[in-house]
């Protein structure tokens, strides 16, 4: 939903419940600001009335399928006037047991380290206001692991930003084997965590096509572009699977490397078969995938790619850029 549209309908909705009494067509076309500011040009014609008829028939109803009960009462003199009642439209009391408290208390754990530490602190207490159990501590470590979504890197708050409000944005952007950083236009879509590393998946403007850019590696400022989309956005699950093959976590062959003896446990947790070579070192097959050689070149001296030869190519150009700085 449009943020226009989605602040028109809740200027609409708390006109309506802000009402002791029926309110005409007139009089909220009067009263919110964006049916003011789009029909003002109209300046009451039949062609704008018809226009406005249609956009608070729309609001409307997207209001009830939202679940707000909207009244449709007529007057002495047969004017239609609308009203949201506030006691046809209070929540019920909220009861939460053990289990779910300790649920919201492990969300809000999540996000400590970042700027939705303090909304999820408060939803929490607005929760034990309305009637969370006060035996129940939602904080309470509910078991040895506690969960985190690191979030160390600048770019996050205003990715996540331009994501919410479909803002196109530039930053400076480092591939691995670049040295230096190059400037990306890119329109977001969603940020997504794996393997302990935040990733944007959106569309870069400079070379027409979707692309995936680990956040850890824009330099410098993310810029916002005061202009608009040029290609659609896909679908949540889309994105999410964008995410995971550029990460590297789609495999469709396998991949023969050898590990220092004791090194690269994640490594050896996605293998699929590990053999003792001796003298420090053991062979491994892993899963080979989009973004493996990105991965594998992480554990520096640790790992040597035996096969295929085109993902020990990739691998050794990529060291070499590091090292050439």
């Amino acid at each position: 939903m449009a943020i226009a549209k989605a602040e028109r309908l809740m200027n609409l909705a708390l006109c309506l419940l802000g009402t002791r009494r029926p309110l005409s067509k007139r009089e909220l076309r009067d009263s919110i600001e964006a049916y003011v500011e789009t029909f003002r040009a109209g300046g009451g014609t039949a062609a704008s009335d018809d226009s406005f008829n249609r956009m608070f028939e729309r609001d409307k109803d997207d209001l009830r399928e939202l679940g707000l009960v909207i009244e449709t009462v007529e007057s002495l003199d047969g004017e239609i006037g609308y009203l949201a009642r506030r006691d046809s439209n209070r929540l019920p009391p909220i009861t939460l047991d053990a289990e779910e408290a300790a649920a919201l208390g492990l969300a809000a754990k999540v996000w400590q380290q970042a700027r939705l530490a303090g909304a999820a602190s408060g939803a929490l207490q607005k929760l034990r206001a309305a009637g969370l159990p006060e035996d129940v501590d939602p904080y309470e470590a509910h078991g040895a692991l506690e969960p985190r979504i690191p979030v160390h890197e600048a770019a996050f708050e205003p990715l996540m930003l331009a994501c919410r409000d479909r803002r196109p944005v530039v930053f400076d952007y480092r591939k691995a084997t670049a040295a230096r950083p190059e400037p990306r236009h890119v329109e977001p879509w969603a940020l997504e965590c794996w393997r302990g590393h935040w990733y944007l998946a959106g569309f870069d403007r400079d070379r027409g096509a979707e692309r995936v850019f680990r956040l850890s590696r824009i330099t410098g400022r993310v810029r916002s572009r005061g202009t608009t989309f040029t290609v659609p956005v896909p679908d949540v699950v889309t994105v999410r699977e964008t995410v995971a093959s550029w990460a590297g976590e789609t495999a469709d062959r396998s991949a023969l490397i050898r590990l220092r003896t004791g090194a690269g446990y994640p490594l050896r947790a996605k293998a699929t078969s590990v053999r003792e070579l001796g003298d420090g070192w053991d062979e491994l097959e892993i899963p080979y995938g989009h973004g493996l050689d990105a991965w594998l070149v992480e554990f520096g001296p640790d790992v040597v790619v035996l096969e295929p030869a085109e993902l020990r190519a990739d691998v050794v150009d990529r060291l070499r850029a590091v090292a050439k700085g």
